[in-house]
């Protein structure tokens, strides 16, 4: 028997959720496909994400943000970002921007949990687990970037490897962390280390470290106490020794782009649509803000236009397209410049990260653009 919607969803990770939930709340029928709990690797990720306030903007229209555990949840008040040379450092603050933090790190799993405990208990949320028989004016794909159904469509999605691994872990310091992320970019790695209150309350970092393939996996093989030892070499220890609590996690980074994200009742949002370097801690914040764009082209849509109109989906595609493109620019630009080690490079770089640290409108700016303002 057909099993008519508005929308199908695909794809149950933390864009395809915010969408199914943000479209049921304007009364639409949607079908979520995919499970209704997380999947156990999904509820032990070891990966943390940095939102802006945009993303826990819609977050909290969805009624998730505030039903998150507190120890999932570590707001930003600083940032410190390191060149390859001494004294090279770029600094950001919320004091200086105007704002009570300039981000918050959320765990991804605890995320997924209430993202999916929200569309189980939604009145037009229906999870499905096959959609053969499901009818839809429109088709959202949110698969992510290895999504079938896009390919299907003959959707081109050219991704260009960056001949790097990003790697995660869950990190425990000797000292409290007082809401200060710590980024390292030099050639050929960029490491970040974001505050964190899991396993240990104002003591703990999520740990995300780009490194050539070769070097992610030797450092995957080697024991904890070896892996430690890199990390901490390559830290200088600014935040403390550092010790691993728990595994790790890696995966392949590439920057991609679909082309078209929008066809004849589809439409396709984050990793599915675009892929960025995570230098910027920028992908999910791009996947939300799809979700909200597209929730809103629909929302303010003509009573007569259908949901699942080409041009009404162009809307969309024209709200997100300069974003996602800039932002996939900017973080493949800097990673291409961070990545060489030519000397020449290497002192533009440094040259440049000074520079900016000096000028503080123009710093200001930039900090606001990440903030999604």
């Amino acid at each position: 028997m057909q099993q008519i919607y508005e929308v199908l969803v695909r794809g149950s990770g933390c864009v395809g959720r915010s969408l199914a939930l943000a479209l049921g709340a304007q009364g639409l029928r949607v079908a979520l496909l995919g499970t209704a709990e997380p999947a156990p690797a999904q509820r032990e990720d070891l990966r943390t994400y940095a939102l802006n306030a945009a993303s826990v903007a819609l977050l909290r229209e969805l009624k998730v943000w505030d039903s998150l555990p507190a120890d999932a949840v570590s707001p930003v008040y600083d940032m410190q970002v390191a060149g390859d040379a001494p004294g090279t450092v770029l600094e950001f603050s919320a004091w200086q921007q105007g704002v009570a933090e300039l981000a918050f790190i959320v765990d991804a799993g605890a995320l997924e949990q209430q993202l999916a405990a929200a569309a189980r208990f939604s009145p037009h949320v229906q999870v499905i687990d096959d959609a053969t028989n499901v009818q839809a004016q429109l088709t959202a794909l949110c698969e992510g970037r290895d999504s079938a159904r896009r390919a299907e469509l003959g959707v081109r999605f050219d991704a260009q490897p960056y001949g790097q691994r990003a790697i995660a872990a869950r990190l425990v310091a000797e000292r409290p962390h007082q809401g200060v992320a710590r980024q390292w970019f030099r050639a050929p790695d960029v490491l970040a280390l974001l505050p964190f209150e899991r396993p240990q309350p104002a003591a703990s970092y999520g740990l995300v470290w780009s490194l050539p393939e070769a070097r992610a996996a030797e450092l995957m093989a080697v024991s904890d106490e070896d892996f430690e030892a890199a990390l901490n070499d390559a830290t200088g220890m600014a935040a403390g020794r550092l010790k691993l609590a728990g595994g790790r996690a890696a995966w392949p980074l590439a920057l991609a782009r679909a082309e078209p994200v929008v066809g004849p009742g589809w439409v396709l949002l984050g990793d599915a649509a675009h892929l960025v370097h995570p230098l910027a801690g920028q992908g999910l914040n791009l996947g939300l803000a799809d979700v909200a764009a597209l929730a809103r082209v629909l929302r303010e849509r003509e009573s007569w236009r259908p949901l699942g109109d080409e041009r009404l989906l162009r809307r969309y595609q024209r709200e997100r397209l300069a974003a996602n493109w800039a932002m996939g620019e900017l973080t493949d630009g800097l990673q291409r410049l961070f990545a060489s080690e030519m000397p020449l490079a290497r002192t533009l770089r440094n040259t440049g990260m000074n520079a900016l640290n000096a000028a503080a409108p123009l710093k200001r700016w930039l900090t606001a653009q990440a903030l999604g303002a």
